[in-house]
């Protein structure tokens, strides 16, 4: 089924640009916790404990933002597309390193790619300025989130 069963309140045009909007944050926000999830199970040192545990918190805050942008996207009779090769073709999350990561190594990789993802979403804040206010304020809300969460991270760099 193409046609969406599901109508809208946006325009057309609307639509298809906060489609987009949507759908790449829902890429890069399922990646952000699939690679929290990578540095979770292969991070070592002496405070291992300390990041492992922020690990698992920055992988419920992806989570929960994730099912929260589709189901926007799905409110607006938007198909939103989490498969794991859309994500692995369109995502703007930095890749993670693999293997075995000393502490200091896995938090400087999260700084950057919290970095980027807090810089690709205040971009689609601007996107959705005219077109809808109400993904605006999500998009809001989940930046306010990450850039707490990047503060924290970075914190532990000094």
């Amino acid at each position: 089924m193409s046609k969406s069963p599901i109508t809208s309140p946006l325009s057309e045009a609307d639509k298809a640009s906060v489609g987009a909007v949507l759908q790449a944050t829902l890429v890069d926000l399922i990646d952000l916790s699939l690679s929290a999830k990578q540095a979770h199970w292969n991070v070592v040192g002496k405070n291992f404990r300390s990041v492992h545990l922020q690990l698992d918190e920055l992988v419920t805050t992806a989570r929960t933002y994730t099912d929260e942008v589709a189901e926007r996207a799905s409110a607006l009779g938007i198909s939103p597309n989490g498969k794991a090769k859309t994500v692995a073709e369109s995502s703007g999350v930095p890749e993670f390193p693999e293997n075995w990561l000393k502490e200091e190594d896995v938090v400087a990789a999260v700084v950057v790619a919290l970095a980027k993802l807090i810089e690709r979403l205040r971009a689609r804040i601007d996107e959705t300025d005219k077109s809808d206010l109400v993904t605006q304020d999500l998009l809001i809300e989940i930046t306010k989130q990450l850039e707490q969460a990047h503060w924290m991270w970075q914190a532990q760099q000094s």
